[in-house]
């Protein structure tokens, strides 16, 4: 009766709680890191799923984002004549914000997707209350693993993403527009540095964190059958990619604000 009136008198009430327990599973998964035994042969295998399910839409995604950015960038800077800084705009602009979108999105979309369903399968045919029963603790089990891999995956294909992405780059600005190669080289080893690579395998692995605590939490709490599993699915997808412009956001002004910029 408490709960009803609560949830009656706070329309919110349901979205926080399903928020602390997003929290609380956060937290359980970072726990059960460090629980033995570490399932190495679950970790692997789902790697090499996500992984294999990503790494060519990945690819494909990347050319196409490094090569709008150069057109558009290389474009607008052609206007007030200064080519030299083309090669830095773009490339920068690939490693730090398009390169770990894309990640997040095909491993998210892709990767979560399946986590989630897998899980909500697993608890709809009671197969998570009967690990509990055995003593068997799901979460370390099955929930850690994958969640390791989906960090793992993102951070791996935030370096693939970012080659493809800035050769493309190169392309167009260098090909298509006509910097002189050299020029963008320069422009690009002048403003760039370490940190610029540094801040996008961070956010890859965030949002790689994100989308497995997410799907890892919807596949363990589905509702209403088969059906609450596809609804659980795309609610996983949606509720990620919310979480990873947030994200985005929040580590991109931290970023700006502590690494200053250099000058040319």
């Amino acid at each position: 009766m408490t709960s009803r009136i609560t949830a009656g008198r706070f329309p919110g009430a349901g979205a926080l709680s399903a928020t602390g327990k997003l929290f609380a599973l956060g937290l359980d998964i970072f726990v059960g890191i460090f629980q033995r035994p570490f399932q190495t042969k679950e970790f692997i295998e789902q790697c090499w799923f996500i992984s294999r399910v990503c790494i060519l839409p990945a690819a494909l995604v990347s050319i196409s984002f490094g090569s709008v950015i150069s057109l558009q960038l290389g474009s607008l800077i052609r206007q007030f004549g200064a080519q030299s800084f083309s090669g830095a705009a773009s490339t920068l602009a690939v490693i730090q914000q398009a390169a770990p979108v894309i990640c997040a999105l095909l491993v998210a979309g892709a990767g979560g997707s399946a986590i989630c369903a897998d899980l909500g399968a697993r608890t709809i045919r009671e197969e998570i209350d009967a690990m509990e029963v055995l003593g068997i603790n799901p979460i370390q089990r099955l929930v850690v693993p994958r969640v390791l891999a989906a960090i793992l995956v993102s951070a791996l294909l935030f370096g693939l993403v970012s080659i493809v992405g800035v050769a493309g780059g190169y392309y167009f600005n260098v090909v298509l527009q006509g910097v002189t190669p050299g020029a963008y080289i320069q422009g690009f080893s002048a403003l760039s540095k370490p940190s610029d690579l540094l801040v996008g395998f961070i956010k890859a692995a965030l949002f790689g964190l994100a989308a497995g605590i997410v799907a890892a939490f919807r596949g363990l709490n589905p509702s209403g059958g088969p059906k609450g599993v596809g609804d659980a699915v795309n609610q996983a997808v949606v509720i990620t990619f919310i979480l990873l412009f947030a994200i985005n956001v929040i580590v991109t002004a931290v970023y700006l604000n502590l690494v200053p910029p250099n000058k040319f």
